[in-house]
């Protein structure tokens, strides 16, 4: 990727994540990366277009953390576990790659997204069915029966997402661990 180019990903990612889409206007985003507007223009025909860039740097970046806090235990069960154990690591500034915990970008970006079919909204549907997928993916380890599979998914991913909003809008940076006494017992792990 163009240097440039990634540098207005960055920047622009940093400054929507830390204040949000619709607080944050290109030339704040063209003064804190030092890129010419001409540039910016070149790389992205609408601040749209750089939104969609900027959830696509953060998704390969948080895939990739997913990916190894879920491969990071060998038993799907306790891959399961390392997830919740993730998710306060990361609430509690941990994961130096995803930046200080402002939420997931993905809901605070949908969220200032009305229109459902819109081309940022459906992105960020497809994250979550992406990391929905590999939680999926972990369980298939442990238990073979698909309906099984498809209700555990549904109830960890609703944790997942639920701990993510408290620990945001509550403020409760230990809402990882919090679910991780019930994930033992939905899991039947001593």
């Amino acid at each position: 990727m163009n240097e440039k180019k990634l540098i207005l990903i960055q920047t622009a990612l940093q400054l929507f994540y830390t204040h949000g889409i619709n607080s944050v206007g290109i030339n704040e985003i063209l003064k804190q990366s030092g890129i010419a507007k001409k540039t910016l223009y070149n790389h992205f025909s609408s601040k749209d277009d750089l939104v969609l860039a900027t959830l696509i740097y953060r998704n390969d970046i948080f895939n990739q953390w997913f990916k190894m806090t879920l491969d990071s235990e060998s038993s799907g069960e306790k891959s399961i576990l390392a997830l919740f154990y993730g998710l306060d690591d990361w609430f509690n500034n941990k994961v130096p790659e995803l930046s200080v915990f402002r939420g997931c970008f993905f809901i605070n970006t949908a969220a200032e997204y009305s229109v459902v079919d819109s081309p940022i909204r459906q992105y960020c549907r497809s994250h979550k069915q992406e990391i929905r997928s590999l939680i999926t993916n972990k369980i298939r380890l442990f238990i073979e029966a698909p309906e099984e599979i498809s209700t555990l998914t549904d109830i960890i991913f609703m944790l997942k997402e639920g701990a993510i909003v408290s620990a945001l809008v509550e403020g409760n940076k230990n809402a990882g661990k919090s679910c991780i006494p019930v994930v033992t017992r939905l899991l039947n792990i001593k």
